[in-house]
């Protein structure tokens, strides 16, 4: 490319899964620096390359925090996540699928089964005819007293809209559910600011909109902290499927959920270990350099 130097070339892939899309960026030697105004410069939709956000790979050995640096025994990689506004984040679950995407067709793992290493620990991933599935841990509910009595421990207000009561989860990274009332298209909301949540977390949440369609079964729109409205955020919907779960009261064993977002469908299995996997596919779509 014209005009580029070697100390400003990036190499990157571009890839998504159900359309949250993330821009990849191969770092071998643990030496690329990924400030939040570069994270931003990438995310851009119109002067960088698009996405929502950003996932440096690097070896887990070279990870600069040494509780991820810890994981290098089980996982050789690390999924090193910002999102678009350059901020760190534990992990994301659709891009654990992209990341593993990645590193089989590059041939950094070529096993059908491995591990990842996360800011939320350590994912074991499985490749499947689909895509991928990605076992995300325990998540879990905020059991505070008045989600035991009420069933809620939030109030969630988007704009235009009512209040509506939501549920705090955990899925290593945090998130508020809220059900809509019968007759409540999710099409109707506006999510183009971010929705006021009270109490509101020290380190923001992840807001998911759900719509009942039938048993095991729900759709639902996302406003992701950092970023805004994306097409599809899998650990929210780990996070509403288990929130639904949890208000319907959970079954013995096993229990799969389809979950359907903008960007296509995901399901998400419920495990006899208590863990949550998701599943869904991975896309590559672009390789290239770029100067930012």
């Amino acid at each position: 490319m014209v005009g580029m130097t070697a100390a400003t070339a990036l190499r990157f892939t571009k890839g998504h899964g159900t359309e949250n899309d993330f821009v990849l960026v191969p770092d071998p030697e643990g030496e690329l620096v990924l400030d939040p105004a570069r994270v931003r410069a990438l995310t851009d939709r119109r002067a960088g390359i698009g996405a929502d956000g950003v996932i440096r790979v690097v070896p887990t050995s070279l990870a600069a925090e040494p509780e991820v640096r810890a994981q290098a025994g089980e996982a050789a990689w690390f999924m090193d996540y910002r999102n678009a506004d350059g901020s760190i984040a534990q992990m994301c679950g659709n891009g654990t699928r992209v990341f593993a995407a990645y590193l089989r067709r590059e041939g950094l793992e070529s096993a059908d089964s491995f591990a990842i290493a996360t800011r939320a620990g350590v994912r074991q991933v499985n490749a499947t005819p689909q895509g991928y599935a990605v076992d995300l841990g325990r998540a879990r509910v905020d059991e505070s007293d008045d989600a035991r009595r009420t069933g809620f421990n939030a109030v969630v207000h988007s704009h235009g809209g009512p209040e509506l009561p939501g549920l705090r989860v955990d899925v290593g990274n945090p998130h508020t559910v809220v059900v809509l009332p019968p007759g409540t298209a999710l099409d109707t909301l506006d999510l183009g600011v971010v929705p006021h949540v009270a109490p509101t977390p020290s380190e923001g949440t992840n807001v998911e909109f759900v719509h009942l369609v039938g048993p095991g079964h729900i759709a639902m729109r996302v406003y992701e902290r950092g970023v805004g409205e994306t097409r599809s955020c899998g650990t929210g919907a780990v996070a509403a499927a288990l929130a639904t779960r949890w208000w319907e009261g959970p079954d013995e064993g096993n229990r799969r959920w389809i979950v359907d977002v903008p960007g296509g469908r995901l399901t998400v299995t419920h495990t006899l270990e208590g863990t949550a996997v998701l599943a869904g596919p991975a896309v590559l779509v672009a390789d290239g350099v770029c100067e930012l």
